[in-house]
């Protein structure tokens, strides 16, 4: 009888120790969200427990990444649009290529002409590479934008067309609202997909910065001048510090814009490698990737790139995916993808994303703005011919 009392007893405990180990581990830590690889019901639904620190985040957001997909969610696609007024600081600056606005209130009225241009607009969720700070928390957000243009947009008139849009968008985050943010969209491949003329499109906004006095070359003047005063080797500085996949990332965007050279990628690239690139074009191989580059560069010379930003995040097994902010300096002196030359001095802000696997990159995204390029030089022709016009 004591025996088998025992033996009870015995079973109980381990029964009792099963249950405190599958209690420990349903309420344990759960993984930081992981964008690229996880359902959007569960990213809106990833129960109430914190994940990681987030000081004077909301409560309700379980990490920084749950905080991105989760607000862009409400704005965007429940369209509360007035949430911009909760979510981005009053003085918030947001810097494009085309130009930077400043405040929440613009950032909601700038959202509501995008909706009226294209009503059905979504942002879908791609990838959230970031970083943090102390307590500012980074995003390197890539949206993928299906959306139909029923209205006028700062492109031209409604086309009834349907279009499909990478954009990335950099965030600098405290305390519960974007303090900063770095945009980049795909304009090329947007207005390619309108049916509209790239350079007609940049020749009209140029015009129209010409009547309010307004010329985006001057507005980047400072910048390019950052960028071409600083020393290569600190690019080579700043990557000695960060981790194999970044190196890697970092000798791809080095090799292409400083050392202007595209041989040997396939030591920095998998031969099998998907990019994709400005013109919504969808790249496949190190050799369509170097076809890609070689007319850009063949147009601006001296190009010079200054590593702004730096995220990485681990993806799947031993992978990594990398988010680089770069800009770019360059100057428009050959004939080719830009018209003829005008030796202007020219400005690129733009984001790659990289998946690194094996030691090479495996899969790219790399956005820029080229509409935005080309309304620089078309603003260039046009004050050459006003002081032809004077002369």
């Amino acid at each position: 009888m004591a025996e088998q009392s025992r033996a009870v007893a015995l079973m109980m405990a381990v029964v009792a120790l099963a249950v405190v180990g599958a209690v420990t581990e349903k309420v344990g830590p759960q993984p930081i969200t992981h964008v690229a690889t996880t359902d959007i019901t569960d990213m809106m639904n990833p129960g109430p427990d914190r994940r990681m620190e987030l000081p004077g985040f909301d409560p309700e957001f379980v990490d920084f990444p749950h905080y991105i997909i989760r607000i862009t969610e409400r704005i965007w696609h429940h369209r509360e649009v007035e949430l911009c007024l909760e979510y981005y600081g009053g003085e918030a600056a947001i810097h494009t290529l085309a130009g930077d606005i400043t405040g929440a209130q613009t950032v909601v009225d700038n959202t509501y002409a995008t909706l009226k241009a294209f009503p059905d607009r979504r942002l879908e969720a791609d990838n959230v590479v970031w970083s943090k700070d102390g307590d500012t928390f980074y995003s390197s957000h890539l949206i993928t934008s299906k959306m139909t243009n029923l209205g006028d947009s700062e492109f031209g008139p409604a086309t009834g067309k349907a279009v499909r849009v990478l954009t990335v968008a950099d965030c600098a985050c405290f305390e519960n609202r974007i303090i900063e943010e770095w945009l980049v969209r795909d304009n090329m491949g947007l207005v390619q997909q309108l049916g509209l003329d790239p350079d007609a499109v940049a020749l009209k906004q140029a015009e129209a910065d010409q009547k309010k006095g307004f010329s985006l070359p001057d507005f980047h003047a400072n910048a390019r001048a950052a960028i071409d005063t600083a020393p290569l080797v600190a690019l080579e500085a700043r990557a000695s510090s960060e981790s194999a996949a970044v190196k890697v990332l970092v000798a791809a965007l080095n090799k292409i814009w400083n050392l202007r050279s595209l041989e040997g990628l396939d030591e920095i690239y998998d031969y099998r490698v998907s990019a994709h690139v400005p013109g919504a074009r969808d790249l496949y191989g190190h050799d369509q990737l170097a076809n890609f580059f070689r007319p850009v560069l063949g147009a601006l010379n001296s190009t010079r790139l200054q590593v702004q930003h730096i995220a990485e995040i681990p993806y799947l097994g031993e992978a990594r995916d990398v988010a680089i902010r770069w800009a770019v300096s360059g100057v428009h002196e050959t004939d080719g993808l830009y018209g003829a030359s005008t030796g202007l001095p020219v400005y690129i802000m733009g984001v790659t994303q990289a998946r690194v696997m094996n030691g090479r990159i495996r899969e790219e995204w790399t956005v820029w703005d080229d509409i935005a390029i080309r309304r620089q030089v078309a603003y260039k022709r046009l004050s050459v011919e006003a002081r032809t016009i004077r002369a």
